[in-house]
Parts: structure tokens; C-alpha cells; sequence
């Protein structure tokens, strides 16, 4: 484990127990601060590596748990910089940033000009008050061949079900790069009867100030902290950031909710002002390539999607025209795929992909109508779409469902001896569902679906490492969510798996 590592790890305990964490100073930090109390009590991030560059992200706030984050209506002057070790003995850049009252006070830095595929260190200075430090890195060059990537993904992150530990080992692996794939904040408490902690606002979040403030609350876990701090994040959203199973531009969803729910998700993760949402509408879909080992094709499978067929509806969900990711994205997914030059596609989304029939008989149609079973032609046309387009290694990467599952994906799932044409990685959730007792039962339908190898009913995050000859899968789990000492916190790998290139399907590892 580096220096930063460990560093990551003690921030995390002390956090957990009420201490605090002496970090170097910035060079040169000196001035008034008209604020009281540090400002970077939510951490720093990175996110979208490109090869000359990334996003640098903070949001100030002195009082967290207040709405306006005890900022005040006024803009803040925030500087940064990074440099090639810990120490920041070299440091390569230094700029400075306006924090926007309007923008909850937060900052999206986009240094450019770093050299490929480089690890850096990087913080921020507002005043007197310096950030922690955080690692990060640029992608490899265009052409380039890296070798290898670590990733680790997540998702579901429910705050008042239990403690972010599986964060905190997610930070220990010091992965290259994590996808974090949907519900990194509920907008509605838990059902669970027993709450491990609970929010300090509303019941339901529904407006900015609201959806800024679980937020912050979310932040404030140490694990959730230390792993921002290892490693860039390629993030897209699911439902609750906004509410429960929100499809398209349903009129259940106010124009003025959607828009400060897409703004607070701008604000709170570190993604390009590019990506800033312009009224009721975020561009979330995007691509990152990784040198010629891999692209990452990040989804939004939320806010072009067809509202979900009532109850189990066949008629409905076998329409040839339904569609999960709108036609612009669907065109912009495939002619990705087309275009080659890496030698694995890993798509990153929300929502279950492969065929998950609860009777498997033909004539019903007993799915989740949430999940692209629900889309059943608008899965057909994509995956067709890598099929023709000799995609070498399609690999879809999934949260949203609370189990890991570990799938090999056919065009017809009906027929349990066609070919198997990609693979599909899901990751349970970080705490959402609770704690889960020692048996793993696995769910009735997996028997009628033998496409599906492995289910866990575990808290963890899956990780990968992906090389020019396979992707080596583990499913981890944690030993506990309740558990608030992360001293007394396990992890173990529960299942691997390895795909091996050209090979499309799942052997044991």
C-alpha cells in the first residue's frame, strides 16, 4: 500500500471516530478567509481522464449538514495544483478557480497539457485552508498500448442503510480508474426497519437546496472520501438521484425537479463543465477510450427511455419500436462499437441487461419491466448491432439490482443453446438492501436461465483488471455494513471469473 494509501485509510478511521488529519500545506497558502471552519470537508475527486487531462473537483462548504453548506451568497476564489509526487515537491500546474454561489460552491478544474497515461497528485487552497490531497491520472495516448487497466465498480450507496466500508477497500486496491454506476444518493429514506444512521433533512428530496444537502451528507462518509481520492471516476447516474423508476420526460417529474436534481449531480461529482445541465436535460453519455486495450462507453439509460410497460404488458414489451436509450444514443453507441481500435468495449449503465425470465416460458413475460428485459428490442438491436459489427470482446458493466450477477449474454435467451456473443459484470451494492445475512440463496429464476453463472447476495463492488489477453472479474463482499469501526471490517473475494480475449463468455478463475 503507497504512502497515500495508508494515509487514505487512517483519514477514513479518524473520521469514522470524531478525529482529524494534519495534511501538508500548499505552497505559498497565506491570506484572510472570510469563512469559519475548513471548507473541504467533502473531500476532493477526479473523474474523465483524457490523455492530456482531467477534471479536478472540490465543493466547498463549512457547515455541511446546512443548506448553502455555511458559504454564504458570495463566490469563492479556489486554487489548485498538481504535481508528479505526494510531497508536491514537482509540481507541473497551478491555476485557480471560481467557486459559484450558484453552483453550490463547487469546482470543476480541467488542467490540460499533462502527458499520457501519468499518475499525479493534486489539492486546493481556499484562504488558509488547504484540501486533502488526492491521486489521480491522465489516459493513455491515443494508439498507445497501456497493457493493463484496474477498475473497480460500484453502485448503490443507499447512506441511511449502512457504512461505505466496501469504499474504503476500493481505496486500498488503487485501482486505475472507478465507474460508479448509479444511486449514489437516495432521494427518499430507507424501508428498511432498522436504520443504521439517518438523514438530518426531508423525507423526500424534491428541490436544489434539498438534493445539495443529501448530497453533502452522502460525502461526509470517510470511505466514500478515500476512494474519490485514489483514483479518477467515470460516473453516470440511474433513478434515485432523481426518483424511483423515472423514465424519459415523464410528466411525473416536474421540469423544475429534474433540472436541480441533474444540476446537483453536476455539482457533487467530478464531471466536465461541459456536462453542466442546461435546463431539465444533462449530456451524460459519453465515451472514454484507454489507449488501444479498451473504451469505456458510458450510458444513460434514464432520460430517453420509454416509460416502463404496466404490468408485465407482452404486447407492450415486445413492441419492435420500444427503446431504452433513444435513438441518438443508440446510433451514437453502435457507431462507437464500429469505429474499432481498442480490443475491448466495456459499456457502462445501470440497469440489468441480460435475460432474466422468472418461468422462462416464451408466452408470458415475467421480467422486470424497469430492466432492458422490459426493452426487449432495443437490447435486440444493440446487441445485434456489435454481432454485425464483429465487435472482438463486448463487455457490459451493470449496478441498479443489490447482487452481484455474473451473466453471459445471448441474442435469444429462449434458447439455451444459441451462441454466447459478450458478457455481462454486475455489481451489488455498496450498502442499499442492508446487511445481508450469511446464506447467499440464489434468486428462483436463475434455474430457468442458465446463461447466468454466479448470483451473491453480498455488499461489496466488483473489480477488473483487463489485459490485451483477459479480463480477470472478483466479486468481493464485506463482512459487515452496521459494523461503524472499520477496524473490525472484512473483505474477501466471494467469486472470479476471467472472459478471455476473442472469447466471448464467463470461465471460472
Amino acid at each position: 500500500m503507497t504512502k497515500l494509501n495508508r494515509r487514505l485509510f487512517l483519514v477514513a478511521g479518524l473520521a469514522a471516530a470524531g478525529g482529524a488529519v494534519a495534511l501538508p500545506g500548499l505552497a505559498g497558502a497565506s491570506g484572510p478567509r472570510a469563512v469559519a471552519g475548513d471548507p473541504f470537508q467533502l473531500g476532493v475527486a477526479s473523474g474523465d481522464p483524457r490523455p492530456d487531462g482531467m477534471v479536478l473537483w472540490t465543493r466547498l462548504a463549512a457547515k455541511p449538514l446546512d443548506i448553502g453548506g455555511g458559504m454564504g451568497t458570495a463566490n469563492v476564489a479556489v486554487d489548485w495544483e498538481i504535481a508528479t509526487d505526494e510531497a508536491f515537491a514537482t509540481v507541473v500546474q497551478r491555476g485557480t478557480e471560481t467557486a459559484i454561489a450558484g453552483e453550490g460552491h463547487s469546482v470543476h478544474a480541467e488542467p490540460r497539457g499533462l502527458p499520457a497515461g501519468a499518475e499525479f497528485f493534486y489539492r486546493f487552497r481556499s484562504g488558509t485552508f488547504i484540501s486533502p490531497v488526492g491521486r489521480t491520472r491522465t489516459a493513455p495516448a491515443a494508439g498507445s498500448d497501456p497493457g493493463s487497466v484496474k477498475v473497480a465498480m460500484a453502485s448503490c450507496q443507499h447512506f441511511e442503510e449502512g457504512w461505505y466500508h466496501a469504499h474504503r477497500f476500493m481505496a486500498a486496491d488503487e485501482p486505475d480508474l472507478i465507474l460508479f454506476l448509479g444511486d449514489y444518493m437516495y432521494e427518499k429514506q430507507s424501508g428498511l426497519g432498522t436504520k443504521v444512521r439517518g438523514y438530518v433533512d426531508f423525507d423526500e428530496v424534491d428541490n436544489l437546496d434539498e438534493y445539495r444537502l443529501r448530497y453533502a451528507q452522502t460525502k461526509l462518509d470517510p470511505g466514500l472520501k478515500a476512494a474519490h481520492a485514489v483514483a479518477p471516476w467515470l460516473a453516470v447516474f440511474d433513478d434515485h438521484e432523481l426518483a424511483n423508476n423515472w423514465w424519459g420526460n415523464g410528466t411525473g417529474w416536474p421540469a423544475a425537479r429534474k433540472q436541480a436534481s441533474f444540476q446537483a449531480y453536476w455539482e457533487n461529482l467530478p464531471l466536465p463543465r461541459s456536462m453542466k445541465p442546461t435546463g431539465p436535460a444533462i449530456p451524460l453519455y459519453r465515451r472514454v477510450p484507454w489507449g488501444t486495450l479498451a473504451r469505456f462507453h458510458m450510458m444513460d439509460t434514464r432520460q430517453y427511455r420509454w416509460q416502463q410497460a404496466p404490468n408485465n404488458n407482452c404486447t407492450e414489451i415486445r413492441r419492435t419500436d420500444r427503446t431504452l436509450t433513444g435513438a441518438a444514443q443508440e446510433k451514437w453507441l453502435l457507431d462507437g462499437l464500429a469505429a474499432g481500435g481498442s480490443k475491448w468495449d466495456l459499456l457502462g449503465q445501470q440497469v440489468f441487461f441480460a435475460g432474466r425470465d422468472v418461468d422462462g416460458a416464451t408466452g408470458t413475460c415475467d421480467v422486470s419491466e424497469d430492466a432492458w428485459d422490459g426493452y426487449d428490442a432495443s437490447r435486440k438491436r444493440i446487441t445485434q448491432g456489435w454481432i454485425d459489427r464483429r465487435v472482438r470482446n463486448p463487455v457490459v458493466l451493470t449496478g441498479d439490482v443489490h447482487r452481484h450477477w455474473a451473466n453471459d449474454l445471448r441474442l435469444n435467451y429462449f434458447d439455451h443453446a444459441s451462441a454466447i456473443v459478450g458478457t455481462e459484470l454486475v455489481t451489488s451494492s455498496i450498502t442499499s438492501g442492508g446487511n445481508p445475512g450469511s446464506s447467499d440463496p440464489p434468486p428462483a429464476e436463475v434455474a430457468k436461465n442458465p446463461h447466468v453463472h454466479y448470483v451473491g447476495n453480498q455488499r461489496g463492488y466488483v473489480r477488473a483488471t483487463v489485459t490485451g489477453t483477459e479480463l480477470t472479474a472478483e466479486f468481493t463482499k464485506v463482512s459487515s455494513i452496521v459494523e461503524p469501526d472499520p477496524a473490525k471490517v472484512t473483505m474477501a473475494v466471494s467469486r472470479r471469473f476471467v472472459v478471455q480475449d476473442g472469447r466471448p463468455g464467463l470461465q471460472a478463475g
